[in-house]
């Protein structure tokens, strides 16, 4: 008997290992990855009829790029601290954009006033290319990519407004 639950005890952690390791993998093998350039991938307008695709967005400054969901608390948080520091990003450019409706993105983006800030688009991932692309679990996700389009750092679920500001001031 005691054999028994030994013999059960490491195939346990043989098995738990193994699942570690295959989550391990999986992020690893995310196409962020392996493609560090900024990824081309299209985002719908707020007049729900113009498409801009990230393959546009020109070399020569730094890119912030922002998934976020309109209704999630530490979005707005994370939005709001971040207008506090326009005059430190004006040289950065700022893509916003939600997997949810239009109907949704628009009073926030008014209430937030983005359309105020020349550097800061805003759009709906129609596609869904963002989650699938970066394995983006929660909101606010945030990604740099530097002046020549290559990725720099990227943060799940936030970030804290100094590391940000720090790792964007220094590109």
């Amino acid at each position: 008997m005691f054999m028994l639950q030994r013999f059960v005890a490491v195939l346990l952690l043989v098995l738990a290992g193994l699942t570690v390791n295959a989550q391990d993998k999986k992020r690893d093998s995310l196409p962020y990855q392996k493609y560090p350039k900024l990824p081309a991938f299209n985002l719908l307008m707020q007049d729900s009829a113009t498409i801009f695709n990230t393959y546009n967005i020109p070399e020569g400054k730094p890119t912030l790029m922002i998934f976020f969901s309109p209704d999630c608390d530490h979005c707005q948080m994370t939005i709001k601290n971040l207008l506090g520091k326009m005059d430190s990003l004006k040289d950065v450019r700022i893509y916003m954009f939600t997997p949810m409706s239009l109907s949704m993105l628009k009073p926030f983006a008014a209430q937030m006033k983005l359309k105020d800030y020349k550097n800061i688009t805003v759009g709906k991932d129609y596609e869904y290319f963002f989650p699938a692309f970066y394995g983006a679990n929660y909101v606010p996700y945030l990604v740099i990519y530097d002046r020549k389009k290559k990725f720099v750092k990227m943060w799940e679920g936030g970030a804290k407004m100094e590391e940000l500001m720090n790792v964007l001031s220094h590109l």
